[in-house]
């Protein structure tokens, strides 16, 4: 596919670079600067591009934290989803004429920021196609003092699943037009034969997420209430790098451009101001902690990682959906936040979604959990006059997304007398069963199938000569269970078999033996481990 690959921990590289220019260009670091925002979105690409998922999205949730909390004034700044080349060129050749007749004697920020798909000679709009060469000249020959392009253009799914990607030659900005190129930053991403990373997970690339979640305050290191460009880089670089590791495709490699001069810092945002229109949520220690827009289905807004030491977010308000994340389980939640309002989250009333429940609510970075189980498994006779067969099982489970895989072995003894024998009935078991899991509040429900072997003994104590009979019995069997999630990990288990028993039978004083079935039930009480 043809997009160009502007990957996350590519792009934390690449930044690297950008933050040391940055530190050294003189910019206020308030309001004496008039901004400028051009953020571009587009899931369509060229011929032969696969439809991006998250392009568009991730354009809006920068938008979003620029115009919220960074002082990107709405009317000087402009969101462009799904549009074509000739559109884009249009709008920010109007952009650098508003800066050249507005910004006066006050210093002049133009941020341009791009998701979707390119390659080495041009961004992908949607079947049109704007010339990179083009695209740097319109920046650069800005008259703002400080200019920025960041381009995202990621092309793959995450979490280990990649959508066609192949390789593609390295995304390039870099040349001389004579234009100035002080107080500029090109900033870009890939080799020609890495693979760009969505996550399916946050909803959008890993970079523009711990971006997006930095600037709402995550990421301001000295609690100073503005987030820099240095602590967004920072937080970005250090989280990007750590989620792309646990991919397939790993890390990604840069290109860059730059030439910024002057000392002095830029702050992006300021998330710890107070504002009657905005509100803040403090997030307390010990779990990492995802924000979604209203419910679980809603746009991924911020993270917060167990680790980070600044745990408050600038929100707007409305209605989030919170899941913390604990390394054994989640807490998952709403919270209602009003305008002008700090509030610490308070954990009470979330729901505990477990080891298995995590592996089967799908989409998460848990795609699985496994584990041994033990329980007390009596079994209704197989022989007239028996008593029920009292035994043990264990076994071995997998919980997938969609199916729960268990290998189980049982053994039971049951006793029978009548007036000229005694004799006991052993038997040992191995089965494999599938079953599909529903989770509700309280309890977890199963139903399922199974099939195994059997090995049957009959061993008698009589006064006369009566030998031991072995046979083996096949078997199948109906499940349904339940299983309620306790704490680390540990569940207790329910479990009501119906099973069909086929083995070849000898009646007494009888020389032969036949084939025959017998139905059983098998209850299971007990308990397990997931890892």
């Amino acid at each position: 596919m043809s997009r160009f690959a502007t990957r996350p921990p590519a792009l934390a590289l690449a930044l690297a670079a950008f933050v040391v220019a940055l530190s050294s260009w003189s910019a206020p670091a308030h309001a004496d600067a008039q901004r400028y925002a051009l953020v571009i979105g587009n899931d369509a690409g060229a011929a032969g591009d696969e439809r991006l998922s998250y392009a568009e999205s991730d354009a809006t949730k920068v938008m979003g934290v620029l115009t919220s909390i960074g002082e990107f004034a709405p009317e000087n700044s402009v969101l462009l989803l799904g549009r074509g080349a000739e559109e884009v060129q249009r709008v920010l050749i109007s952009l650098n004429a508003r800066i050249r007749a507005e910004s006066g004697a006050r210093e002049a920020v133009l941020l341009v920021y791009y998701s979707g798909h390119a390659d080495a000679r041009a961004l992908h709009l949607g079947g049109e196609e704007l010339e990179l060469g083009l695209l740097r000249r319109l920046v650069q020959g800005s008259a703002a003092a400080f200019r920025a392009l960041l381009v995202d253009a990621c092309r793959s799914g995450a979490l280990t699943r990649v959508k066609g990607a192949r390789p593609v030659a390295p995304f390039e900005i870099g040349g001389d037009d004579g234009a100035s190129s002080e107080g500029v930053a090109f900033l870009t991403s890939s080799t020609s034969d890495e693979a760009a990373q969505e996550s399916d997970e946050l909803k959008g690339s890993f970079f523009t997420h711990y971006l997006v979640s930095g600037l709402r305050g995550a990421a301001d290191s000295n609690g100073s209430g503005s987030v820099t460009v240095e602590e967004a880089y920072a937080y970005a670089y250090q989280h990007t790098l750590r989620a792309s590791s646990r991919t397939a495709f790993g890390l990604q490699h840069p290109t860059f451009q730059f030439d910024l001069k002057g000392k002095g810092g830029l702050a992006l945002t300021w998330p710890g101001r107070h504002a009657p229109t905005r509100a803040l949520l403090e997030l307390p220690a010990g779990h990492g902690y995802l924000l979604l827009s209203r419910d679980a289905a809603g746009a991924v807004l911020a993270e917060v990682d167990v680790a980070d030491s600044r745990r408050t977010l600038a929100l707007e308000p409305g209605r989030y959906f919170v899941r913390a994340r604990a390394e054994d389980h989640l807490l998952e939640g709403s919270v209602e936040l009003s305008a002008g309002e700090r509030r610490r989250l308070s954990e009470d009333g979330f729901e505990r979604v477990d080891y298995a429940r995590l592996a089967r609510k799908g989409g998460l970075t848990r795609q699985s959990a496994h584990g041994p189980f033990l329980g007390y498994a009596p079994r209704s006779p197989l022989w007239p006059e028996a008593s029920f067969c009292q035994g043990l099982r264990a076994g071995y489970g997998i919980d997938l997304p969609e199916l729960t895989l268990a290998a189980a072995i049982g053994a039971c003894r049951s006793r029978f007398d009548n007036a000229v024998l005694e004799a006991r009935a052993d038997e040992l078991a191995l089965d494999l069963s599938v079953a599909r899991v529903f989770d509700y509040p309280l309890a977890s429900l199963s139903v399922g199938a199974s099939a195994g072997a059997s090995w049957l003994r009959q061993s008698f104590d009589t006064a006369g000569r009566a030998p031991a009979r072995n046979s083996l019995a096949g078997s199948v069997a109906l499940l349904l269970g339940a299983t309620r999630e306790l704490s680390h990990g540990y569940y207790l288990l329910a479990e009501l078999a119906g099973q069909l028993y086929v083995f070849e039978r000898q009646a007494a004083g009888e020389p032969s033996s036949e084939l025959g079935a017998t139905f059983a039930l098998r209850p299971l009480l007990g308990a397990g481990k997931h890892f």
